[in-house]
C-alpha cells in the first residue's frame, strides 16, 4: 500500500510540474515538486525509500516531456537528494527551520548535480554564470514552495509508516 501511494504521490507530482508549474517558470526554472517529494520521504522514512523513490521520480522527469536533455541526469541528482535528506532524518519530528535547511541543501544538492552534468554530456551547455542563476532560482523556488508541499506530505507518509504507534 505504501509503495502504490507513494506512486500516485510521485504521479501527481510529476503531472503539476510538468504541466501548471510549466506555466509559473521563472527565468525559466520551475519548482521541482518530485524532489520535494523525495526530501519529505526522506525526513520521514529514511535513505533508502527515498533514493527508490528519487530514482523513479527522476527517471519520469527525464522521460517527461519537454525534456531535452540526457536521460539519468535527473535520476542521478535525486538518489542524491534522497540520501542527503536521509541523513539529515531524526528520530524526532524536525523542526519547521531544520525541514527548510534540508530542503534549501538538497535543491542546492540536486539542481547542482543536475547543472553540472550538463556541462559535462551535453556540447551546447550555457556557461557557469547562467548554470549559478538557475540553481540559485531553483533553490529559491523550492524553498518557497516547502511550507505548502512538506507538511502535507510528511503527515501523509507518517500515516503510511507501518511502525507508527496509533495514538
Amino acid at each position: 500500500m505504501r509503495i502504490v501511494l507513494s506512486a500516485l504521490a510521485l504521479a501527481v507530482a510529476l503531472v503539476l510540474q510538468v504541466t501548471v508549474f510549466s506555466h509559473l517558470a521563472w527565468q525559466g526554472v520551475v519548482p521541482n515538486l518530485c524532489l520535494l517529494l523525495v526530501v519529505a520521504t526522506a525526513l520521514v522514512r529514511g535513505a533508502q525509500p527515498a533514493m527508490l523513490l528519487g530514482f523513479a521520480g527522476g527517471l519520469l522527469l527525464d522521460l517527461a516531456p519537454p525534456a531535452d536533455h540526457v536521460a539519468g541526469r535527473w535520476a542521478l541528482a535525486l538518489v542524491l537528494v534522497g540520501y542527503v535528506a536521509g541523513r539529515m532524518r531524526q528520530d524526532t519530528r524536525p523542526t519547521a527551520v531544520a525541514v527548510v535547511a534540508t530542503v534549501a541543501a538538497c535543491s542546492f544538492v540536486g539542481t547542482s548535480v543536475f547543472a553540472l552534468s550538463g556541462l559535462l554530456l551535453e556540447p551546447h551547455a550555457p556557461g557557469v554564470p547562467h548554470l549559478l542563476a538557475v540553481i540559485g532560482v531553483a533553490v529559491v523556488w523550492d524553498v518557497a514552495l516547502t511550507p505548502f508541499v512538506l507538511p502535507a506530505a510528511m503527515a501523509g507518509f507518517r500515516r503510511l509508516d507501518p511502525q507508527r504507534v496509533p495514538a
